[in-house]
């Protein structure tokens, strides 16, 4: 309708309606023959709120979509807008973001999930919990799942690209709204512990982690989710600085703003406030729009209108924010918005789609070491033993609306490329452990007793192994953390391996065959211990509905790899927050004077991490030569151009990922040893040479000073290029 229209329809509604606009349920609320004894009475709301109410959150599928919005309309003139966590895929799973992020290629994310909107329409959903852009820098926590890793520079070219691929073209019949989250810096919780604190400096804030989130807002985002976290002291749920006065006044974001689950009533369990009613003006006067599954706006602020603490024109605002997005979403046009039992078969799970999975799981995966192995040849005899060597387990915590049953194993990509008196294959132990506490934590106890190994299935794994490491020329071992290990509330305080896969991998090193190993995993792993033992490491993430032909495409050479670490691997869980931005100290190891002992390190282990930010081999060998600056200094509205060599010294041809590092050497605020500046993806043929240059303009220098302005200050600039953020070559020029 347009827009006179939808004024006079807010106009008319009553105080009950604006408000049940506001209110977000799960799914389980529109089941007539359960509501009222479940969900309604344990959330303490009324049959009257779940008619007004304005969404409904984690529903998918034309029939049930439609079913819940006929059987709504019947009640109510407004029609409901369905959300979901759409993080990574809906039915086709791409890689975790953590592997997209590892792509160093935005357009093709871009493209990913531009298909994701395409499935998710189809099945009736409106909106994408997603993206999840925090910067994150501490492995333990078990949402860097979710992130494209550590770097404020490639978030915001990730987050602009994602926000873009869900709503393209969006209108009436295409696309779907992007809701990013978590607004804001959820990534730096202390500990890597779910659901904790966060403390930092506001310039630190508006630096490191603030920039993915105005890059999706930039790009067009209708929606903000706001996180769980307190930032210095205050709830971000209830935070009027943070939502009101960045994101609302200095951004001029006029999208709808959403609770995270039950967050305005968890203002109560912070001790930031008293009562569920101060709780929910808390929120409202921070202008959160949605209050998702929680009992706050729905029996509060009604009253609160009524005593005068909040202000009937702030509910209109908050409604009409509603109601405008799903007039843009033609749902008052057509409630299904195009959801048919026929768009899905036209839509899900096709070829295409497919194609597009695999391809962006190939360039994914980070090849972490070689000694040369890889790629195998199929006339190789190969032994697969590993717990997933044939689990379709492939895709992760959080890819809600996939099936497993879709995926393609290891194992079945691996019989593509070989003759069967070539592949043999074993799991030669369980994935989780038995002293585990993960049933009753996404496991019941049923699933947890199932995931393990009986004593006679370990007996016969033993012996399995064992003949099959005597057969094979070469044993692969697809190991890795089980999905509920990651993912929200999968923190975990010792991110190594499962001990039995550890002992599984020292017992098959004891054959002394080349072993290759394949981690499965949400997270950096602390792989330190094992590295030496095996021949090459190839990290997989969870690489989603095409993984096993995407390893397999790799490790038989079909695709030479090209992905690239958008968050560093520790070499031990006490490095940790590890991040290769980090400031220069007074005692740096490498420059300082004093004796070794009294400089910034730990003593029980080597500095720096085992594999740096942007590291990933290929089976290419390029080398690097000749950065010059074409000037020695900048001034104010000028640029200067910078220019490498590159060559492909080997005959096969591949991509490199050439990186561009600027460090301000001496500042008014300490800065970065090195910061990502920009970066290219660079199509080299063999033995091929290339000239890339990059321009580096003022606004590139610029950082937030001690009054938190965004401003350059005159001095040396070191500028350093090369394939990761350690192996650089180096020069500088001078800001005038």
């Amino acid at each position: 309708m347009d827009e006179k229209k939808l004024h006079e329809l807010l106009k008319s509604l009553t105080i009950k309606e604006k408000i049940g606009q506001l209110i977000q349920l799960s799914g389980e609320f529109f089941d007539v023959k359960t509501a009222t004894t479940g969900p309604q009475k344990k959330l303490g709301i009324s049959s009257e709120t779940i008619d007004l109410c304005g969404s409904v959150l984690n529903v998918s599928g034309a029939n049930k979509t439609r079913e819940i919005q006929d059987n709504h309309l019947k009640k109510n003139r407004i029609p409901l807008m369905f959300m979901s966590d759409i993080v990574y895929g809906f039915k086709t799973i791409y890689p975790i973001p953590l592997g997209l992020g590892a792509t160093w290629d935005p357009d093709l994310i871009k493209k990913d999930y531009s298909n994701t909107a395409d499935e998710a329409r189809a099945s009736g959903n409106h909106v994408a919990l997603a993206p999840m852009v925090d910067l994150v820098r501490d492995a333990r926590w078990g949402r860097v799942l979710e992130s494209t890793g550590e770097d404020p520079y490639l978030n915001s070219q990730f987050a602009g690209a994602m926000v873009k691929g869900l709503q393209h073209d969006f209108d009436k019949t295409h696309g779907i709204a992007a809701c990013v989250k978590h607004f804001a810096a959820y990534g730096a919780v202390e500990s890597g512990k779910e659901y904790n604190s966060v403390d930092m400096s506001e310039q630190k804030l508006r630096q490191d982690y603030l920039p993915s989130y105005k890059a999706a807002v930039d790009a067009g985002t209708k929606m903000i989710m706001t996180a769980f976290n307190t930032l210095n002291g205050v709830p971000v749920t209830g935070n009027q600085w943070l939502l009101k006065d960045i994101l609302r006044k200095e951004w001029g974001f006029d999208g709808v703003l959403i609770s995270d689950y039950a967050a305005v009533s968890e203002l109560v369990n912070h001790g930031f406030v008293a009562t569920n009613r101060e709780a929910a003006e808390s929120a409202f006067d921070a202008t959160i729009d949605i209050d998702m599954k929680s009992p706050c706006y729905a029996n509060e602020l009604q009253p609160l209108l009524e005593s005068g603490r909040i202000q009937s024109e702030r509910v209109d605002e908050a409604c009409w924010r509603i109601l405008k997005l799903k007039n843009d979403m033609g749902l008052f046009e057509d409630p299904y918005r195009g959801a048919s039992n026929d768009a899905e078969k036209s839509q899900l799970l096709t070829p295409a789609k497919r194609a597009l999975a695999r391809k962006t799981a190939d360039e994914a995966c980070v090849l972490l070491k070689n000694d040369g192995i890889l790629p195998l040849s199929t006339e190789k005899k190969v032994a697969l033993i590993g717990p997933y060597s044939d689990s379709q387990e492939l895709i992760g915590l959080w890819a809600v609306h996939g099936d497993v049953e879709d995926v393609v194993s290891i194992q079945s990509a691996f019989t593509e490329k070989l003759r069967d008196n070539n592949l043999r294959a074993t799991p030669g132990t369980s994935i989780l452990e038995e002293d585990s506490d993960y049933h009753g934590m996404g496991l019941t106890n049923e699933q947890f007793k199932n995931s393990l190994l009986s004593a006679a299935e370990k007996q016969e794994n033993n012996h399995e192994v064992s003949t099959l490491c005597k057969w094979a020329d070469v044993i692969v071992m697809p190991v890795g953390e089980h999905t509920v290990q990651s993912g929200e509330a999968g923190s975990r305080s010792n991110i190594e391996l499962p001990q039995e896969q550890i002992k599984l991998i020292h017992r098959v090193a004891k054959f002394k065959k080349p072993i290759i190993l394949i981690t499965i995993s949400g997270r950096p792993l602390v792989l330190t211990d094992i590295e030496n033992g095996v021949n090459a490491i190839l990290q997989a993430w969870f690489p989603g509905t095409e993984g096993g032909h995407a390893i397999a495409d790799i490790i038989f050479g079909e695709v030479n790899p090209s992905g690239r670490l958008s968050m560093g691997f520790p070499r031990a869980v006490g490095q940790l927050p590890q991040y290769y931005s980090h400031l220069s100290t007074g005692r740096a190891p490498e420059t300082s004077g004093h004796s070794s002992r009294y400089t910034s390190k730990y003593n029980d282990i080597k500095e720096g991490p085992l594999y740096p930010f942007g590291f990933g081999l290929s089976y290419s060998h390029v080398e690097y030569h000749n950065l010059a600056v074409n000037s020695n200094t900048m001034m104010k509205d000028e640029q200067i151009k910078v220019t490498v060599d590159i060559e492909n010294k080997s005959d096969v041809p591949g991509i490199e990922t050439v990186q561009l590092y600027i460090q301000d050497v001496f500042a008014s605020v300490v800065q970065p040893t090195k910061e990502l500046k920009s970066f290219k993806r660079v199509v080299l043929t063999a033995h091929e040479q290339k000239k890339i240059e990059f321009s580096i303009f003022p606004e590139m220098l610029k950082f937030y000073n001690s009054n938190c302005q965004w401003d350059v200050e005159p001095g040396k600039f070191n500028v350093y290029i090369g394939p990761n953020s350690e192996d650089c070559l180096k020069s500088s020029f001078e800001y005038v």
